[in-house]
C-alpha cells in the first residue's frame, strides 16, 4: 500500500523532563478511531501533562519496590521459565538490556514503515496509561523517534502473540539503546535503512540506560498486532467504500436491477451494517438513467443481488474491528502490572493477544469475501450473456478478450481462501511450558494483509472488467458519480480494441485503487 509522506517534526528534549511545544496533544484516556488516525497523521505529538505525571509516579512507585527487597518478575527476577532466578541488584540494568538484545530474534522482510510508525505510537500510548514504570526519558526517545520520522526496522516473523509481541517489539525498541537499525524517509520519498549508532551520534542522542523493569515493560505488549489491525482497517474501509463504486458499474454493464437495495427490504433484516451497504450502492446509482425495477430475468444472479448482504457483513466486521482497536490501542498489555494507587504489583496475562487475534481472523474471512464475490461479477460479465460479447473480445475467437483476467482472480480468490482459514486456533508451546497457550494474533495480522492486497486485486480486475463490458453499451446512462469515477479510470486505463497485453493494465487498476 501507499507508504506515509515524509514526517520530519521538531525534536523533543532527551533528558527526565518531557517534550514539550509539540502538534498533537496525546493523552492517557481512551481515542476514538478518528482521534487515532488524527494523531497518526500529524506530523508530530506531544504528551498531556496528566500523561508525564502517570509516567512519573509509576516510576516513582517502582523505585520504591526495588528499594524495599521485593522479589518482583521482571524487576530483579529472571524471564519466563526463569522466573524462579533473582538477579542481584548491581545486574539489574544489564537484565534489562539483556532481554532486549536476547529477543531480538526475528526474521523475515522488515514491517513497511506505516506499520511500524503505528507500533511506536501504541507503545507511547500503552506506558502513559501509568502502570508499567518507565523512565520520563525513555517515553521521550520513543516520541522523538515518531517525530522524526526515525522508524526502527522490524522483522515481521517472530511473535506468538504472547507474551505479547516479543521479538518484534524488542527490534523496535534496540534503537534506545543505540543498537539496530533505523529507517529514515529522504526528500524522494524513498526510505533509507542506517545503523541506529550513527543516527544517535549525529543528532546528539545518548543511549538510553534502562532503569528495572524497563526492558521487560518496552517489549512485553500487544503493539505488533494492534499495528497490523489498524493499518489492514485503514485499508479495509478504503476497499469497502470502493466495492460499492466498482460494483455500481459492473451492475450497470450488466444491466442488473436496482429493486434490491430498496431501503425497506434492509430495514427488515435488521443488520446495521447491511443497511449501511445498501446506502452505499444506492448513493451511487442516484441519478442514473439505466435504472430498472423490474426486468425479463426477474432477479439477477447473487453477486448482484446481494451484495448488501454480503458487504453489510463486511462492514459489521469493520466496525467490530474498530471497537476492539479502540480499546487495545491505550491499553495496558505490559507484565507484571503496576498500581501505584493500591501499592500492589501484579503479574497477570494482558499481553495474551487472543482479543486481537480473533478479530485479525475475522477480517480475514471478511477481506476474501469482498473478492470472492467480485470475481463472481467478473465471471457474469465475461459469459456472453445479456448483450455483451463472450470475454467482452472485440472480435470474439479471433480475440480472447478478458478471459484470463478471470483466471488471475480465481487464482488471487482461491489464494486469499487458503490464507484466511484462522490462526487463532493454533498454539505452541514456548518457554519451556511457561507459556503453554499463545494467540498467534501476529500471523492473523500478517495473513490479513496479504489477504487485503489480494482483495484489491480482484476489485482492480472488476474494475478493468466493468469498464470494458460499459464500453459495449452505448448508452448505459450512468450517474453522475459512476461517470466521474469511470472518467477517472480511463484516464488512466482507456478500453481495449483488440487483444493487448494484461497485466500492465491490471497493475494500473491497483494502483488507482490504493488509498
Amino acid at each position: 500500500m501507499v507508504c506515509c509522506s515524509n514526517r520530519g517534526g521538531k525534536i523533543g528534549l532527551h533528558s527526565g523532563k518531557f517534550a514539550k511545544n509539540m502538534d498533537h496533544r496525546l493523552d492517557p484516556g481512551p481515542q476514538s478511531w478518528a482521534q487515532l488516525k488524527s494523531l497518526y497523521a500529524a506530523p508530530s505529538i506531544s504528551l498531556s501533562e496528566e500523561a508525564k505525571e502517570n509516567v512519573i509516579r509509576a516510576h516513582d512507585f517502582l523505585m520504591d519496590v526495588v528499594a524495599s527487597g521485593r522479589t518482583v518478575y521482571g524487576v530483579n527476577t529472571g524471564f519466563g521459565q526463569l522466573a524462579h532466578v533473582r538477579v542481584g541488584e548491581d545486574e539489574l540494568h544489564q537484565l534489562q538490556e539483556n532481554i532486549i538484545r536476547s529477543h531480538a530474534a526475528g526474521l523475515g522482510e522488515p514491517l513497511p514503515p506505516d506499520i511500524v510508525r503505528w507500533m511506536l505510537l501504541f507503545k507511547v500510548c500503552g506506558l502513559i496509561r501509568g502502570h508499567s514504570g518507565v523512565q520520563p526519558q525513555t517515553v521521550n526517545r520513543l516520541v522523538d523517534f515518531y517525530n522524526a520520522g526515525l522508524l526502527p526496522v522490524v522483522p515481521r516473523q517472530g511473535s506468538l502473540g504472547a507474551s505479547g509481541d516479543l521479538a518484534p517489539l524488542s527490534h523496535m525498541c534496540l534503537p534506545l539503546l543505540g543498537e539496530g537499525e533505523l529507517m529514515e524517509q529522504m526528500g524522494d520519498g524513498q526510505w533509507k535503512t542506517r545503523p541506529a549508532s550513527e543516527v544517535l551520534q549525529e543528532r546528539g542522542w545518548s543511549p538510553i540506560a534502562l532503569g528495572p523493569k524497563e526492558g521487560l515493560a518496552l517489549i512485553n505488549g500487544t503493539q505488533m498486532m494492534s499495528a497490523l489491525l489498524a493499518y489492514s482497517l485503514q485499508d479495509l474501509e478504503h476497499l469497502w467504500d470502493e466495492a460499492h463504486g466498482i460494483a455500481s458499474l459492473s451492475l450497470a454493464a450488466f444491466e442488473g436491477l436496482v429493486s434490491p437495495f430498496h431501503p425497506a427490504v434492509h430495514r427488515l433484516r435488521q443488520h446495521v451494517g447491511q443497511e449501511e451497504s445498501a446506502a452505499a450502492m444506492r448513493k451511487w446509482l442516484d441519478g442514473a438513467a439505466f435504472l430498472r425495477e423490474t426486468h425479463e430475468w426477474v432477479q439477477d444472479p447473487y453477486s448482484f443481488r446481494c451484495i448488501p448482504q454480503v458487504y453489510g457483513a463486511v462492514r459489521t466486521a469493520i466496525d467490530r474491528g474498530i471497537e476492539t482497536l479502540e480499546g487495545e490501542s491505550t491499553a495496558v498489555t505490559d507484565n507484571p502490572i503496576l498500581l501505584p494507587e493500591t501499592g500492589e504489583v501484579i503479574s497477570a496475562g494482558n499481553f495474551h493477544g487472543e482479543p486481537l487475534a480473533v478479530i485479525l481472523d475475522h477480517l480475514k474471512v471478511v477481506a476474501s469475501e469482498l473478492g470472492t464475490m467480485s470475481e463472481r461479477r467478473i465471471y457474469k460479465l465475461l459469459s456472453g450473456t445479456r448483450g455483451l460479447p463472450p470475454f467482452l473480445a472485440t472480435n470474439p475467437g479471433l480475440d480472447s478478450g478478458l478471459m484470463i483476467v478471470q483466471y488471475t482472480a480465481a487464482s488471487v480468490v482461491a489464494r486469499n481462501k487458503m490464507r484466511a482459514m484462522p490462526a487463532s486456533v493454533d498454539t505452541i508451546d514456548s518457554s519451556n511450558g511457561q507459556e503453554d497457550h499463545v494467540s498467534m494474533g501476529a500471523n492473523s495480522g500478517l495473513q490479513l494483509l496479504a489477504v487485503v492486497e489480494g482483495a484489491q486485486e480482484v476489485l482492480a480486475c472488476e474494475l478493468l472488467t466493468a469498464s470494458q463490458a460499459l464500453h459495449f453499451r452505448f448508452a448505459p446512462g450512468l450517474s453522475p458519480m459512476q461517470n466521474a469515477y469511470l472518467a477517472r479510470f480511463r484516464a488512466a486505463v482507456p478500453p481495449q480494441e483488440g487483444d493487448v497485453e494484461q497485466s500492465s493494465r491490471m497493475k494500473l487498476a491497483i494502483r488507482i485503487l490504493q488509498r
